[in-house]
């Protein structure tokens, strides 16, 4: 418990150290097989609760994730560990290793995907997440989803955990760990090593002192005066979600000036605008196109309080075809995938996270880019300035601070469409398969003792 707790604590959650994540699940599979299945299960689910520890003070003051939501969610993933682990202890006593370590990890993807369907709010935060700056990881989304990702890392804990076992075939177990792990790397860095169109110049600007959806002219004039004395070189500006706050009758008061400047400027503007018109609510991004142009509104597509959108937005910019996202997209396969099959190859995302969890959820939608070919601009209102390239390789990054934050870098198109696009959750699928399978055996009789392996 403890050791499970402790690696936790560092290695998930919304500041995780990426190398400590892969030893998450090891100290409960390690000792799985030697204690009575209750106490793996208890152990199992109460270090995972204390790990989060570190987490708590940041539900207690959210909005979005109180107290209470955050410690169901981390509930949810403790329970879900512990279900891998039980099944892998199953398993490992029948003298089945090499089918307990494929069978824990496909337990935790396929619980947790049956949880991302049924769940109006979607999932992030899994271990996908803590390997968002190790892009040869991640390479592996491009056909899996970051399903894959998790996957992976929950493998090679099994892995290590089954060769570790008592009374177990060793070299098959350590064999297949090893080769499973070097095709996925492999294929990240092939995948790596490909090339790229060349780099468009995009601005991030984000005023994380106003608060949500101000309605201040003085704030607009701010943003605008900023774009003004952006470098002639930068082609896309990206500000926040609910950057700025109006009812339907004030909204020119906010596009006139903000489509001015992208004409005088030369430069595409994408901005939050959170409207109100009478009782509904709308959470838009608004593109201005560089020729001052009529502009294009995408509206967010997963949101509990305002009306949802279904339409794809690909505006007409400068550079490489472009689609719009709005921040808790993230949390679902769509639209993302549908920008992939679309032909998208950057996407613009303005973003609203709670400072603490701007690091989660930036690297989120680095993971969507990565699963469907698409560089990300992700401009956070409190958290961080991000750019991605279509492989998941980080451009630029900067926390936000200070009245205003500016962050302008050179980040490469993707190269649209992947397999994750056309085929979708497949893998996850499999996983949730391949979890019910397993269960099977472990209703068969102990198999007849293997001599261990050397």
């Amino acid at each position: 418990m403890l050791g499970t707790a402790v690696f936790v604590y560092f290695g998930f959650g919304l500041a995780p150290v990426a190398a400590l994540a892969w030893l998450v699940p090891l100290p409960a599979l390690l000792a799985a097989p030697r204690l009575p299945a209750w106490l793996a299960l208890a152990g199992t689910f109460a270090g995972f609760v204390l790990g989060t520890t570190r987490d708590w003070g940041f539900y207690s003051r959210s909005h979005d994730e109180p107290l209470s939501l955050g410690l169901t969610i981390s509930a949810g993933f403790a329970l879900t560990l512990g279900l891998a682990v039980l099944l892998f202890r199953a398993l490992v006593k029948r003298n089945r290793a090499m089918l307990a370590a494929a069978a824990a990890p496909a337990v935790w993807v396929g619980v947790l995907y049956l949880v991302a369907v049924l769940n109006p709010a979607g999932i992030v935060g899994t271990f996908a997440a803590t390997q968002g700056d190790v892009p040869v990881v991640l390479q592996v989304a491009s056909v899996t989803g970051f399903w894959g990702v998790d996957y992976l890392v929950v493998f090679v804990a099994a892995v290590l955990a089954a060769v570790a076992a008592p009374g177990v075939a060793r070299l098959r177990t350590a064999v297949l760990g090893v080769v499973v792990v070097a095709v996925c790397l492999g294929f990240g860095i092939v995948r790596l090593a490909q090339d790229d169109p060349a780099p468009q110049r995009v601005a991030m600007i984000a005023d994380d002192a106003t608060g949500w959806a101000p309605t201040d002219p003085a704030v607009l004039k701010s943003y605008v005066d900023r774009i003004a004395a952006l470098p002639p070189d930068v082609r896309t500006v990206v500000l926040p979600e609910g950057a700025f706050g109006t009812d339907t009758a004030g909204l020119p008061g906010i596009t006139t000036p903000l489509q001015a400047v992208a004409r005088r400027r030369h430069v595409d503007i994408v901005a939050g605008i959170a409207r109100t018109d009478g009782t509904t609510k709308y959470n838009e991004a608004y593109t201005f196109p560089a020729d001052g142009g009529a502009p294009s509104v995408y509206l967010k597509w997963h949101d509990r309080v305002t009306k949802a959108g279904h339409d794809l937005v690909f505006p007409p910019v400068d550079g490489a075809r472009a689609g719009v996202v709005i921040c808790g997209d993230v949390a679902f396969r769509t639209p993302f995938d549908g920008y992939g099959r679309g032909g998208a190859r950057i996407l613009y995302l303005p973003a609203s996270t709670e400072n603490d969890n701007g690091t989660q959820m930036s690297r989120s939608a680095l993971l969507r880019g990565v699963e469907n070919g698409l560089a990300i601009v992700w401009t956070g209102r409190t958290g961080e300035l991000m750019a991605s390239d279509g492989r998941g390789r980080v451009a630029a990054v900067v926390h936000t601070g200070g009245p205003f934050t500016t962050l302008i870098t050179d980040v490469a198109p993707g190269p649209g469409g992947t397999p994750y696009s056309r085929l979708g959750d497949w893998f996850a699928w499999l996983c949730v398969a391949g979890a019910l399978v397993s269960c099977l055996f472990t209703k068969t009789r102990r198999a007849r003792p293997h001599t261990v392996e050397a």
